[in-house]
């Protein structure tokens, strides 16, 4: 059994949601993105989402935008976020889950990026824009270094689809919650345990959700629907708060995180 399986094991033994949680890797600089990874995985978090700094996030909102831009204005690379991988390594064995767009794959070749995420200890990636009908190649790679593979259902993706992205899928689905792009919302749809029900129809992977969670009532709503919740812009906002002092930004971390998880919300009834 893998990382990403063993995350999802524990939580139905423990009735309860994965928590999913996701940080701009070398945000706002390789160190402090370290400290702020140990942070939220002290915290609780069940499985790590490791965005990778990208000039044209076409998925991700202000805020994650932001993220992606300090980090490269700092000076992170591809091999920088690696080097990440290998840092978290050192300390933890929580599951490490890639988001990232294809071209910075494609730039490498899939074999060759798949083979050195690997090897550096990640357990699985989401490559946004990359349709499955197209991920021959990547899948292969996937398959041959066993990186298990992450792939979107949107609220507009038609069922005729549904089969094809599960079947593409190794790790865990990714549910996005609403139209649109990351970033932190007030309220929550409420078409989200319809349609993971429906997405449930065609695979036994996990089914989690994520795009504008960022309060505890929204974890502990969604806990009820899939077997995970992700939440990224209100875990970035910690940073973007205080990119210069780390120890403030450790503090911030540490306190959403208990306020995300306050009172075993995930819980399931």
């Amino acid at each position: 059994m893998n990382r990403i399986e063993k995350a999802f094991e524990k939580a139905r033994e423990e009735k309860r949601a994965v928590f999913v949680g996701y940080l701009c890797a070398g945000d706002p600089d390789f160190d402090s993105s370290v400290e702020a990874c140990r942070a939220v995985i002290e915290s609780g978090v069940d499985v790590l989402e490791i965005g990778v700094p990208f000039s044209d996030p076409l998925a991700d909102g202000l805020t994650n935008q932001l993220a992606a831009q300090r980090a490269l204005e700092s000076g992170s690379t591809s091999k920088n976020v690696l080097k990440l991988v290998r840092a978290i390594r050192d300390f933890s064995e929580v599951p490490l889950v890639f988001y990232t767009y294809y071209n910075l794959v494609f730039a490498k070749g899939s074999d060759t990026y798949v083979a050195e995420a690997k090897s550096a200890g990640l357990d699985g990636i989401l490559t946004l824009d990359l349709p499955p009908e197209e991920a021959d190649e990547h899948l292969e790679a996937c398959e041959k270094y066993d990186l298990k593979t992450v792939f979107i259902v949107a609220p507009t993706t038609p069922e005729s689809r549904l089969e094809i992205i599960c079947k593409a899928t190794t790790g865990f689905v990714y549910y996005v919650s609403r139209e649109g792009v990351t970033g932190e919302q007030a309220s929550m749809s409420d078409s989200i345990a319809v349609n993971v029900s429906q997405i449930k129809k065609h695979t036994e992977m996990p089914v989690v959700v994520g795009f504008g969670i960022s309060k505890a009532n929204h974890v502990r709503t969604v806990s009820q629907a899939a077997d995970g919740v992700v939440v990224g812009s209100a875990i970035v906002n910690c940073i973007a708060e205080n990119p210069t002092d780390k120890e403030a930004m450790v503090q911030s971390l540490r306190a959403k995180m208990a306020m995300l998880l306050e009172g075993n919300s995930l819980a399931k009834t």
